[in-house]
């Protein structure tokens, strides 16, 4: 548990607490550590959940598969992000998505009631850990709101422009990567692979974009000379 503290101090739950009143945190918040191999299952659609989720090595993926077996990607989880808080509350639905590890991950989970009930000292910290709470929320619910804009769009280019643009203010560069390949791209936009990659090359072929794997580079279109 002691190697994650320089990534739990820089997590949203626990910004600003300092390593040792983290450390002095663990054991009332019931920290456990669990390490799932690639492609195991962390968390299964229908279940119940009673705790926040912290990845400290790794990264997941949150996906959905229908009745037929068709996969939408919901999220990626990468190192020191929380997940699985939405499902908390007492009379929370069973989880709707799977959590799957992409590679070997390590995730330690901490008890919501004990993160909520600050203790008999009321110590500073845990207020700040219960604040930051609340902020991480409403920034998840940020994250799905600008998803709900990309599949918005009404076409395959337009979702991807929407979804290209965003990385680009991301990163603040017009050149970067997306954490997904082809296939994970398609799931995450619900659309075709081979519509999207079709896509992607008229795209290319029009001077809008470059890109080798999931690296991409932005061009501006150029300007009509007067």
């Amino acid at each position: 548990m002691e190697e994650f503290l320089p990534i739990l101090k820089e997590c949203r739950l626990f910004f600003g607490v300092e390593e040792a009143n983290i450390r002095s945190m663990l054991g009332c918040l019931q920290a456990e550590a669990h390490t799932y191999p690639k492609g195991a299952y962390v968390l299964r659609q229908g279940q119940q959940l009673s705790q926040i989720l912290v990845l400290v090595r790794g990264k997941l993926h949150i996906q959905q598969d229908d009745y037929w077996g068709n996969r939408s990607i919901i999220n990626v989880v990468e190192v020191g992000e929380l997940f699985g808080e939405a499902y908390t509350s007492p009379n929370s639905d069973p989880l709707s998505n799977d959590v799957v590890a992409l590679e070997e991950s390590t995730v330690l989970s901490f008890d919501m009631v004990r993160i909520l009930t600050v203790c008999s000292a009321a110590c500073r910290f845990h207020s700040m850990v219960v604040q930051n709470l609340c902020y991480a929320l409403c920034e998840k619910n940020q994250l799905l709101v600008r998803k709900l804009g990309h599949l918005s769009q009404r076409s395959i280019r337009e979702k991807l422009m929407s979804y290209l643009s965003h990385q680009a203010a991301k990163k603040g560069s017009g050149t970067f990567e997306i954490p997904f390949n082809r296939q994970q791209l398609a799931d995450y936009l619900s659309v075709d692979r081979s519509a999207l990659s079709n896509e992607l090359s008229k795209m290319r072929r029009e001077g809008l974009l470059t890109f080798e794997r999931s690296r991409f580079s932005l061009n501006l279109p150029e300007q009509p000379q007067l």
